[in-house]
């Protein structure tokens, strides 16, 4: 199996952003956009990577992408290193498999989350008032419930390190102004249910996710990535029973191996056991290979 790739550092590129997982040049007239193998969980970057996850995310979203187009354009330009600018080929042992070539598109500032089910953090709120960022729920839900209809719960984006604000509908249009909030809300709305639709056929729920879109000649396009397994909760079909928490093809596997470490979610990160990285890394490659048919 590959080393993890946790860091990039080409030198006589510009980086624009380093994020908890991508790591953003600047080209000239395009980003280049790397999908690593870092793994954060509760918000913080743990020391060790996954191996081949950034290239799992990089297929899913262009696969993702494409299957998303009679809905809505995205930024993506090519994931075919061949097709990418001279000052990047040096790096293409790097790049190959887990980078795209993207448009450059200025971000909207409230991510996308859309819930289907209820779980995380959406469970809990609802526990303790019975909504969920200000949208009331019916009465005598379980944890992992398929909700009546998906429900649009915005926040607004964190700096690195930091958590993102769970924010209600009113907000966000403060924010977006009114007529681009509900652009978002539908938009998110519909992606996620073709999404999910497909998903399930695959045999996988979809049980929330979070997307990112962005302006590039005043249209609104889908950015970032796309129903991955670190936007999204999924969840095994053939083993979903309501009423707890349920088997998981993301992150749930290591943040559960965490959560009984004892770790106090605060930076650094502890260092994970050899089964949990190859654990997660299997997690990865199977959701993958269900989705797009790719191994």
């Amino acid at each position: 199996m590959d080393k993890p790739v946790r860091e990039t550092d080409f030198s006589d590129l510009t980086l624009v952003r380093k994020g908890k997982v991508r790591d953003i040049y600047d080209t000239g007239d395009a980003y280049l956009m790397v999908t690593t193998d870092r793994l954060s969980a509760f918000d913080v970057v743990l020391p060790d990577g996954i191996p081949g996850k950034g290239k799992v995310l990089t297929q899913i979203s262009a696969f993702w992408f494409k299957q998303m187009e009679p809905l809505i354009g995205n930024h993506l330009i090519s994931t075919d290193v061949a097709d990418f600018p001279e000052s990047c080929q040096k790096y293409a042992d790097i790049l190959e498999g887990r980078s795209m070539l993207v448009k450059k598109a200025e971000p909207l500032q409230v991510e996308c989350i859309v819930r289907g089910y209820i779980s995380g953090s959406g469970w809990k709120s609802y526990q303790e008032s019975g909504t969920l960022c200000g949208i009331e729920l019916p009465e005598g839900l379980t944890e992992s419930d398929r909700l009546p209809e998906p429900i649009f719960t915005p926040s607004t984006k964190a700096e690195v390190g930091d958590h993102d604000i769970n924010i209600d509908f009113e907000e966000a249009k403060k924010i977006l102004g009114v007529e681009r909030a509900e652009r978002l809300r539908d938009l998110s709305i519909q992606i996620y249910l073709k999404g999910a639709e497909k998903a399930l056929e695959k045999g996988i729920i979809i049980a929330d996710t979070k997307f990112e879109f962005g302006i590039v000649d005043d249209e609104i396009i889908l950015i970032d990535e796309v129903l991955t397994p670190d936007s999204s909760r999924f969840w095994p079909k053939d083993t979903y029973t309501p009423g707890g928490a349920q088997k998981s093809y993301d992150k749930q596997f290591v943040r559960d191996w965490l959560i009984s470490s004892g770790w106090d979610k605060k930076a650094p990160g502890p260092k994970l056991p050899e089964d949990v990285i190859q654990g997660t890394a299997a997690k990865y490659r199977e959701v993958l290979e269900l989705i797009t048919g790719q191994d």
